[in-house]
């Protein structure tokens, strides 16, 4: 019995959809196993007494802290302190550093002149400019929202010139001749040349600006998620200890999550299609045989 064509294309579909599934199955169950198996043993060992459970609690016991917190409503009042001041910080400093960038990368004059000095104060620890805007700003929301800001503006505008000047040189001296400057420049040219560049940046600066501001809310802070570790860690209740540092960590991976759908939005063509769908649409985009 012969095969029609089509049949054998159906097979063929079937097959690598079922290949798919379980490969993405198994990239999910492994990725969840690894963590599972990780806290199952420190149960485990705490269970026995095999280690401290004043300094290492069961995770039973944290995620039981982490829901009476949740449940009153304290945890909710830290998370938001905490993106109180992450969002402005990471919103202002994205802003004038990817705007900085773009001015340095299309600018000889702007590079040469801020280029040494970017340089010099991108070594230098942002948190240690907390002492200087506290004294300038004194002890109020300021300070903290500028240190992650500060922070932000320096991964942006690294990046954005990066992208800027990895642009090929002809084709800003094309859109040049045909009158592109100011906006359109932008839009047109610079945007789409530098886009992955900025958008790498942005995912680089959203963990940097959670270490910052968690950092910040350790000393100069009585709310948010750096209060409530060190409070937790000065009061030796670890538990709560432990309920902080899994939110901050929670908090960076819903970020990066976040920015890496913004970059699907705006840079489809660099999105990495579902593993799922991909032999399916590559044999529905095939020509037909023909009869």
């Amino acid at each position: 019995m012969t095969l029609s064509p089509q049949h054998c294309r159906e097979q063929a579909v079937r097959a690598s959809v079922s290949a798919a599934r379980r490969e993405a199955a198994w990239t999910v169950a492994l990725g969840l196993a690894v963590p599972v198996a990780l806290l199952a043993g420190w149960e485990a060992v705490a269970r026995t007494g095999a280690v401290d459970t004043l300094l290492f609690p069961p995770p039973s016991r944290t995620f039981a802290s982490l829901a009476a917190m949740a449940g009153d409503g304290e945890l909710g009042r830290h998370v938001a302190a905490t993106l109180g001041r992450l969002a402005p910080g990471y919103a202002v400093g994205a802003l004038t550093g990817s705007l900085t960038g773009f001015a340095m990368g299309v600018s000889r004059t702007v590079r040469y002149a801020f280029g040494p000095l970017f340089a010099a104060l991108y070594s230098v620890p942002k948190i240690a400019t907390l002492p200087l805007l506290l004294l300038i700003f004194g002890l109020t929301e300021t300070p903290k929202i500028l240190a992650v800001a500060i922070t932000v503006f320096f991964v942006l505008q690294i990046n954005t010139l990066a992208g800027v000047r990895q642009i090929d040189a002809r084709v800003l001296e094309s859109a040049r001749s045909y009158g592109a400057s100011g906006f359109r420049l932008l839009r047109f040219v610079l945007l789409p040349g530098a886009g992955p560049a900025v958008l790498t940046g942005l995912r680089t600066a959203a963990g940097l600006s959670v270490m910052v501001v968690v950092a910040v809310e350790f000393v100069a802070s009585d709310s948010g998620l750096g209060f409530l570790i060190w409070n937790s860690w000065t009061l030796f209740q670890p538990d709560r200890m432990y309920v902080g540092l899994i939110t901050v960590a929670a908090l960076g991976a819903l970020l990066s999550a976040a920015v890496a759908l913004v970059e699907r939005w705006l840079l489809p063509w660099r999105a990495v299609r579902p593993p799922l769908f991909a032999p399916l649409r590559a044999v529905l985009r095939a020509p037909a045989p023909r009869p």
